[in-house]
């Protein structure tokens, strides 16, 4: 051990070359370069092993799951749907023929009516003064007729008085021609007088009836369902009749008024059973028959519909005037029938052009060119049927080699992506 002096330095290590340093670190750099090339190996690595799985997956033949649905028995029913209206089968408008304030009323809204009862009251004050004007004129008219049946008298006995004088010549014919003419006047005024009577009576009589027609009454039985006057308000009748109420004769038997396109029209008659919904009641079904097809026309921005009327029970007051109905009108229906879904006729094997078309005969006759596909053994067969009545959900099945519960293919998942030649089993073709 070597000591040194107090007052000495210390001994440090002289300082190294750039050669020295740069030799000292060439080990550290080649272990990065390393490190660098063993990376670009390891994704090269992962980059091949993703290929090959990808290509393993896509090369393995895919298996085609279908969905089938089984072949039954039951109804096929053509309809024509459309919307309507409910209205009463016979709504009666009641209005006044004489002009005034309302008096009273008797009658409001769903109130019960017979005919002839009275619902509302012109103030008759102004018609009764013209009857009771009439009235004085028949009776002036007749007191006139009293008085000129008595100068008739009068003249008559004249006129017989002067002949039987003028034959004595005690007076002279002029005399007598005076007294003549005197009578025929006297017997034309009480033909006037009989007119003027007949006019005045007249004229009282349709002072009374419109004094009458300040009663508002009711012409048939049945239900107001809508009134269109207050008390006091005054109506006048000058141009055109005002309608104070609405009375539905029966509303326990309603129709449905609906607008049927003109390419659906052909096809409904009178008979055709039919069903439909109304807002107010969404989970119950109201049934109807068709009542009348009208021929007239509505066109309405050049779309042309017809009306059909539907009749329906409303025994129990449900349905209200004025509610929109949904209304299924059947045309044609088969119950009992072979049926089969209509996805089913649409359907065509991932394997198959896809024109609806199959190559090859089918199995089984059928004249109508229709066909399903049937799942046997693991592998689609196309069957040919004749069809019948189709409804847009299920077709009829005249004649085929199927039977209920049979299993059709409707659709099918995996073939899109699987090529002809995959390895997969090809549709039958029988």
């Amino acid at each position: 051990m070597i000591a040194l002096a107090p007052n000495e330095p210390p001994v440090t290590a002289p300082p190294r070359s750039p050669a020295a340093a740069a030799a000292s670190s060439a080990p550290t750099g080649g272990a990065r370069a390393r490190r660098r090339r063993w990376g670009a190996v390891v994704a090269i690595l992962v980059l091949v092993v993703a290929a090959a799985a990808w290509w393993w997956t896509t090369s393995r033949p895919t298996r085609v799951q279908y969905t089938t649905a089984a072949i039954t028995r039951g109804t096929v029913a053509r309809s024509v749907t459309a919307t309507g209206t409910v209205n009463p089968v016979l709504t009666i408008t009641v209005g006044t023929y004489v002009s005034g304030v309302i008096q009273s009323l008797s009658c409001d809204f769903n109130t019960r009516v017979a005919a002839g009862q009275i619902c509302a009251k012109i103030d008759p004050r102004p018609y009764q003064t013209v009857v009771d004007e009439d009235s004085a004129n028949l009776e002036a008219a007749t007191a006139q007729i009293d008085k000129d049946r008595a100068t008739l008298s009068y003249a008559a006995l004249a006129l017989r008085r002067d002949v039987d004088l003028q034959k004595t010549s005690y007076v002279s014919q002029d005399v007598v021609d005076d007294a003549k003419s005197a009578y025929d006047q006297a017997t034309a005024q009480i033909e006037i007088d009989s007119a003027a009577i007949d006019q005045r009576r007249a004229a009282l009589e349709a002072s009374e009836i419109n004094l009458g027609y300040t009663n508002i009454v009711s012409p048939v039985n049945g239900t107001v369902v809508s009134r269109n006057v207050t008390m006091g308000q005054t109506v006048a009748a000058s141009f055109q009749t005002p309608t104070m109420f609405l009375i539905a004769t029966d509303l326990t038997s309603m129709q449905v008024d609906d607008n049927i396109s003109e390419s659906d029209i052909g096809s409904i008659r009178v008979g055709n059973t039919a069903s439909f919904t109304v807002d107010a009641y969404p989970n119950r079904t109201f049934a109807g028959v068709v009542k009348q097809v009208r021929q007239s026309p509505q066109t309405v921005q050049n779309v042309v519909t017809y009306d059909v009327v539907v009749a329906v029970a409303n025994r129990d007051l449900s349905l209200f005037p004025g509610m929109t109905a949904t209304i299924k009108i059947i045309t044609a229906r088969r119950d009992s029938v072979l049926r089969v879904p209509d996805q089913a006729l649409r359907y065509t094997p991932g394997g198959l052009p896809s024109t609806g078309q199959s190559r090859g005969p089918a199995a089984g006759a059928g004249d109508s060119g229709a066909h399903v596909w049937v799942l046997r053994g693991g592998n689609p067969v196309r069957v040919g049927i004749t069809t019948g009545l189709d409804d847009d959900a299920f077709t009829e099945v005249l004649r085929s080699d199927l039977h209920p519960g049979d299993e059709v293919i409707v659709s099918e998942r995996g073939a899109a992506a699987k090529p002809a030649s995959s390895g997969a089993a090809p549709p039958r073709i029988l």
